[in-house]
């Protein structure tokens, strides 16, 4: 007959094994301590793959001691290699120091995606980032810290222009694309492509005169912004694949077009509204 310590170790062992297997799918985990009560136990170090991260809670069983990640804590404990907490020097993370709480400066050489808790793939996703973003912003925002140290309120207001541009660049496609270009490396030059093909040069251009010549709200502008729409939707597909292939000079001439669409796609934006107050 199991004896109840027994059937708790048992159960935390089912749950610890679930637990593993979400946290790599970035889901949120139980408070294990709704089920083990005094068995668990909190302590304040930061852990993880440098991304999620929580406290720390140990269980003894027997001689055995399991260490695991409270998932449930948000992510503002990124993990960082070698980092100091500027005021009591201990292990830090990204955003706040997990023993004295105090806001920290941004971490040197860190992604975007790192920083937003993000795969680092094209098909990103995109609400996920806008919640992390939102939560983030929350935490972090210089509002938060009028009453705090100037250092503080230097470092909040630091850390949110920091976030704010690693939300902007990862949230768009292209910007998401040349951004991973550039962590590999590359980059794609400003202007005119001179490599690009003539017969998408003639195309854009023929677009962009119909578009600056169109005088009234017809059916034209919405083709050119559903065909733009189309050609934009395609281009993202075959970037995810170059960019997963590790295609770099395909990803990079993708990208290109997708440059060229997705500028002709904000002049049909503007020639929209352009064309509705003047209705």
């Amino acid at each position: 007959m199991l004896t109840q310590h027994k059937l708790r170790q048992l159960c935390f062992l089912y749950w610890l094994q679930y637990a593993r297997k979400v946290y790599g799918n970035g889901q949120r985990v139980l408070n294990p301590t709704r089920y083990f009560g005094s068995l668990v136990t909190f302590s304040s170090n930061v852990v993880g793959h440098g991304r999620y991260i929580g406290n720390l809670f140990h269980h003894d069983i027997g001689s055995q001691t399991v260490t695991y990640v409270h998932l449930a804590t948000k992510r503002l404990y990124t993990n960082s290699v070698n980092r100091k907490c500027w005021s009591c020097g201990s292990s830090a993370p990204s955003f706040f120091c997990p023993s004295c709480k105090l806001v920290q400066p941004p971490a040197d050489r860190t992604s975007y995606f790192d920083i937003m808790d993000c795969e680092q793939t094209f098909a990103l996703d995109t609400q996920r980032l806008q919640r992390t973003y939102l939560h983030l912003q929350r935490s972090l925002h210089p509002d938060n810290f009028t009453r705090r140290t100037s250092k503080e309120q230097e470092y909040s207001a630091e850390q949110s222009a920091f976030v704010n541009k690693a939300y902007r660049i990862l949230l768009k496609p292209l910007s998401r694309g040349l951004y991973m270009l550039e962590l590999k490396g590359m980059h794609l030059e400003e202007g005119t492509d001179l490599s690009a093909d003539p017969q998408l040069l003639m195309e854009v251009m023929e677009i962009n005169e119909s578009l600056a010549e169109t005088r009234s709200q017809d059916e034209e502008v919405d083709s050119i912004g559903r065909s733009m729409r189309e050609r934009l939707k395609d281009l993202m597909g075959q970037i995810n694949t170059a960019l997963n292939e590790g295609d770099l000079q395909s990803a990079k001439a993708l990208l290109a077009q997708m440059k060229y669409f997705a500028n002709i796609e904000e002049k049909v934006k503007d020639k929209l509204s352009e064309l509705a107050e003047s209705a």
